[in-house]
């Protein structure tokens, strides 16, 4: 290649260098000089161009990258029309990439002058997702290095397999103490999840943590036709011979891998069972964040094998940033003693099942319902009390009047719970370490609870989250630590954040308790009239 500058009428059959600018007149990089420009430099002014003229023996740079982009293209790849030396590739289908990263290694390595770049290998792409791109750097290259890295690649190179798996069947499994409503989310996510893939829960099941109740329903899903069953533990998966891997050998299958090298999703198993996998789920997959799980899922809708060696693979690259037991950037513990605890009173109710009266103001025993629970948190070791009114604003704060709390106005409290957490957890000091959340009706929550909650909350251990238990069963106040106030301002709807506990519950300490204390609310005229007895 002769490469410098030239006059334009020496410049004609060369590749401009670089963009001209002259007044009025542009010329762009990448331009080939031909009489009509060689005139229109001179008439400029320009009395020479830097230009590129390729040899006898070589090819343009943009014949070569779009030779080597159909080369490596696979099925469900299309390549663009190459243009300033740089042949784009693209998804034509939903599916997952598949990447032969030892022949885009190769391609890199014949020669400088050659690039191949894709995405992710096994990312989840869309139709028209731009997947891939051949980049030649100079002008032009020799047609001999363009022979060769067309005889590199192969059709394997680079595709797209498209989405095989329609019908999924899911099993959640029971222990005391797991709502309802953590199970309802865990399907809606799962749902998302599987959206993309065009695939669809065709049956759900729940049923007891056992292995004798666990296996019918996973036999049940294989005779209803699913072609992959997700199982969602009550609890995680501890062992290979733990409920959900007995069950799935109880039905004649077998587990093919435990555990992953990703975190979160490091409790994950995958097996087989008439042929169709079966995986047990981590308990991050009850969140729609990214973890371990959804690297195996989209390889399994999409039909690839997931073999022990390509679970191993993924430890490289598998240390997630959004693990709640990691530490943030630069964070330093506090001492075990020295945590600042906020505590913050849901007071914003509209009562409605007490059929119009509003409870935080019934009597009870002499004092409001709402007075009792906060006198509890201001007699803890709490460093704030923190107060959210909503309905009936003026009445609860004069019920609270001379108690030294602060009060924040929740102007949304009809749409539900979510929005009364959202505004107290906003309104905690920014020095404070974390928020044990009350419930305004709870009369037997006192502080001697609270305070241990504060002393159970231990970051520097990994338990971000203290909550009282009883007979497998947990309750209310619950303390979160402030690593967990973006997912609280999340909530949505009238419910709490007990999925989050589901979802994390590596970072939970649990706090033993007796009696109701922690269970007791007061929703109705019969509940309160309980409580006043």
């Amino acid at each position: 290649m002769k490469f410098g500058p030239l006059a334009p009428r020496d410049a004609i059959g060369g590749v401009t260098v670089h963009t001209i600018r002259q007044g009025d007149f542009v010329l762009r990089k990448g331009t080939t000089v031909g009489p009509a420009e060689a005139q229109a430099l001179e008439a400029a002014g320009i009395g020479e161009v830097v230009v590129a003229r390729l040899d006898a023996d070589e090819i343009s740079e943009d014949v070569a990258a779009g030779r080597i982009a159909r080369a490596v293209a696979g099925d469900g790849v299309s390549v663009e029309r190459p243009f300033t030396g740089r042949a784009n590739l693209f998804a034509e289908r939903a599916g997952v990439l598949v990447v032969d990263r030892e022949g885009v290694d190769r391609i890199n390595l014949i020669d400088e002058a050659i690039t191949f770049a894709t995405l992710t290998a096994f990312k989840p792409v869309v139709a028209g997702e731009m997947i891939g791109t051949v980049k030649i750097i100079p002008f032009g290259i020799a047609a001999s290095l363009c022979e060769a890295a067309a005889a590199v690649a192969s059709a394997a190179t680079i595709r797209v397999a498209p989405y095989v798996i329609k019908r999924v069947g899911v099993v959640s499994t029971l222990l005391p103490g797991l709502a309802q409503k953590v199970i309802e989310k865990t399907v809606r996510v799962t749902q998302a999840r599987l959206a993309p893939a065009g695939a669809t829960i065709i049956a759900e099941a729940c049923v007891p943590h056992d292995g004798g109740e666990l296996a019918p329903a996973i036999r049940d899903m294989l005779d209803r036709g699913a072609e992959l069953v997700l199982v969602f533990g009550a609890s995680a998966i501890a062992d290979r011979r733990d409920v959900i891997p007995a069950a799935i050998e109880a039905v004649g299958g077998r587990i093919d891998h435990f555990g992953m090298p990703v975190d979160p999703g490091n409790l994950l198993l995958i097996g087989e069972a008439r042929g169709v996998p079966v995986i047990g789920a981590p308990g991050c997959a009850r969140s729609p964040k990214e973890n371990g799980f959804d690297w195996v899922l989209t390889r399994v809708l999409a039909g690839l094998p997931i073999s022990r060696t390509d679970i191993t693979a993924m430890g490289v690259g598998g240390l997630l940033m959004d693990i709640v037991t990691r530490p943030q950037p630069r964070a330093v513990p506090a001492a075990e003693s020295g945590h600042r605890i906020a505590a913050v009173i849901l007071a914003a109710g509209r009562s409605t099942r007490m059929g119009g009266p509003n409870k935080l103001l019934a009597d009870l025993k002499g004092r409001p319902l709402v007075r009792i629970v906060t006198e509890q948190a201001l007699a803890s070791k709490a460093a704030e009390t923190i107060v959210v009114t909503g309905h009936q604003r003026t009445e609860v704060e004069a019920a609270l009047g001379d108690l030294p709390v602060r009060f924040v106005h929740n102007p949304d409290f009809a749409e539900g719970l979510a929005t009364s957490v959202k505004t107290g957890i906003a309104a905690v000091s920014a020095n404070a370490d974390g928020a044990v959340v009350c419930l305004g009706d709870m009369p037997l929550i006192d502080a001697h609870l609270i305070d241990r909650l504060i002393a159970a909350f231990a970051p520097e251990r990994g338990q971000f989250i203290a909550a009282p238990v009883s007979d497998g069963r947990r309750g209310n106040p619950v303390l979160w630590g402030r690593r967990f106030f973006p997912e609280l301002m999340k909530l949505e709807g009238d419910i709490g954040a007990r999925h989050l506990i589901a979802a994390n519950s590596e970072a939970v300490a649990d706090v033993a308790v007796e009696g109701r204390s922690a269970f007791l609310d007061i929703d109705t005229p019969e509940a309160l009239a309980d409580a006043r007895a």
